[in-house]
């Protein structure tokens, strides 16, 4: 037997034994070869489309996150400013009240100098009068023992008045 041609008998089974392998395979095994790369194929492109609806979710999350920290980032500002604007006003609410305070409280101190200077200076006259009175009766008593001198003295008084 010659290698390189063929013995007709031997291609005659040969093309025998691959037709019905062929036939065979056509009938039960490429179906199912074709309809799992079918399947596969769907599957594929099942994954691509979720795949692509995913990264349009993701982008619209990512552009919702976006928004939601900007809005924030306001909100804050505005959380900020409002706190300064009320801290300011009860800055200078306190600072009016202290003044006001302060005010009442030097008017109190003012009214209060003012009443112990005068209660000073009536004690002060009180005195000065009973001293007065006494230097007086002193003087009086050493000048007019005599009922003589007491009636002019009086009658001096009453003219005066």
């Amino acid at each position: 037997m010659n290698l390189l041609s063929p013995d007709p008998g031997l291609l005659f089974w040969m093309i025998l034994s691959f037709g019905i392998v062929f036939f065979i395979l056509a009938k039960f095994g490429f179906p199912v070869i074709i309809g799992m790369v079918n399947k596969r194929k769907e599957y594929i492109e099942m994954s691509l489309l979720s795949a692509r609806e995913a990264n349009k979710q993701l982008a619209g999350i990512k552009e919702e996150g976006e928004r939601l920290l900007a809005e924030a980032k306001s909100q804050k500002q505005e959380i900020v400013a409002g706190a300064m604007v009320e801290k300011t006003k009860i800055v200078q609410a306190a600072h009016e009240q202290a003044s006001a305070e302060a005010s009442k409280i030097a008017q109190e101190s003012a009214i209060a100098i003012q009443r112990a200077k005068e209660e000073a200076l009536a004690d002060v006259k009180g005195e000065v009068a009973d001293m007065a009175l006494k230097v007086a009766e002193t003087i009086i008593r050493e000048k007019m023992q005599d009922d003589e001198e007491q009636k002019k003295a009086i009658l001096k008084m009453i003219d005066n008045l």
